[in-house]
């Protein structure tokens, strides 16, 4: 087989067409003038081709190297095009997105159950990788994590904790494989604690006492046995996600069955905005099982004649049930339940944050509510409304 048929002058004065140099190796010209090498070998007694290099970037020098090195691995049974990718991905920084799938991958067979390993990557999904999931690991810095957490480090502390803890982990598993030096940005003592505040301080005086998601669902199987107008109040503020005042206050006037939708007006929104609260069927069934009191607009009709609920008979059920604020069950209070609701949603759920802010009514970037608003993401809530009630459900 005769080889290096070509020269350097025939290389750079190569026409359109296809120039071979023997073993497999030719320039390859195209109309326009463009130069790039190609190598043809048969691996598994199949005729392939690889590329190269384009000329002048790949020498002829070079890429006759690269051709004798390719046949050599074909010779020994080792396809040369995986060995290209493989090698192409060894000496590449993967992205953060990849170090964490990693990461997990390797780990979660270790993790004490499934739902872990989902909210592990629930949680990186909904407040890392909007920021750093795409970016190197290696260009990761302190500023990065900064702009994660301290959106979410006063008001979803216990969350953020976690991520913080996440973040810092993958970013070691990335140290140990060589993508970026030992110095990690994510790390809490001696960093981090330097540029936030103590979680226990920021709970102590950021958070509303709330149940945790895992255990809702026993306490509306509790609630169940209690017939008063205020464990229907609050199961259904629970299956809503809505504040104690929109709850008391709400109208029949406001709920349509046929529709599964419960319209807030603005006037008693936090916001001062309409507010669309798609109903579950937990939900819708529920407003099913009610009185309707003549006389009174109120679903949640209290003592006196035409007025709604204390705003405090939630709360004294709870307290009732030894689950209110220095009960012996817990040391909860109804607006708690919000957080239940959004830690649940950003640790279990797979759906994106901006569709949990707009389930609480939270002001968000103006193109996603104006998306929200033609109803682009009012069916994505009403999903995510139903896993939320089957989740919790007895």
């Amino acid at each position: 087989m005769a080889i290096h048929k070509l020269s350097p002058r025939k290389v750079a004065s190569a026409g359109p067409g296809k120039h071979e140099d023997g073993g497999g190796l030719r320039l390859v010209v195209s109309e326009g003038g463009a130069k790039k090498w190609v190598l043809r070998f048969t691996f598994n007694r199949k005729r392939r081709e690889m590329g190269l290099g384009s000329f002048p970037d790949t020498g002829l020098a070079e890429a006759r190297r690269k051709a004798e090195n390719f046949r050599k691995l074909a010779k020994d049974g080792v396809d040369p095009i995986n060995a290209r990718d493989l090698e192409k991905q060894q000496h590449s920084t993967p992205t953060f997105t990849s170090c964490a799938a990693r990461y997990i991958k390797s780990h979660r067979h270790s993790w004490r159950n499934a739902k872990h390993a989902r909210q592990w990557v629930s949680t990186l999904k909904t407040y890392a990788r909007p920021v750093i999931g795409e970016m190197p690991v290696d260009e990761i810095d302190t500023h990065h994590l900064l702009r994660i957490l301290e959106p979410i480090w006063k008001t979803k502390t216990e969350t953020a904790k976690r991520v913080q803890g996440r973040i810092e982990n993958v970013l070691d598993f990335a140290s140990a494989h060589k993508y970026r030096d030992e110095a990690n940005p994510a790390r809490w003592r001696g960093h981090l604690d330097k540029l936030l505040p103590k979680p226990s301080r920021v709970k102590e005086v950021s958070h509303l006492p709330a149940m945790p998601y895992e255990e809702v669902g026993l306490f509306i199987a509790e609630l169940h046995g209690h017939t008063s107008i205020s464990s229907k109040a609050l199961q259904f503020l629970i299956l809503t996600a809505t504040r104690t005042s929109e709850v008391l206050n709400a109208e029949w006037q406001e709920i349509d069955l046929g529709k599964k939708t419960w319209t807030v007006p603005a006037e008693r929104m936090k916001a001062r905005r309409e507010h669309r609260v798609p109903l579950s069927t937990q939900a819708v069934e529920l407003l099913s099982s009610l009185p309707r009191i003549q006389g009174n607009l109120f679903i949640f009709p209290g003592a006196r004649h035409g007025r709604p609920l204390s705003n405090m008979a939630m709360l004294q059920l709870m307290r009732g049930m030894e689950y209110g604020v220095g009960g012996t069950r817990g040391n909860f209070v109804p607006h708690g339940f919000r957080s239940s609701f959004r830690d649940w949603s950003g640790e279990v759920s797979s759906y994106p944050r901006d569709v949990a802010e707009m389930a609480l009514a939270h002001t968000i970037e103006n193109k996603v509510e104006a998306a929200y608003r033609r109803g682009d993401l009012f069916e994505k809530r009403r999903e995510m409304m139903q896993d939320w009630a089957n989740y919790v459900k007895p």
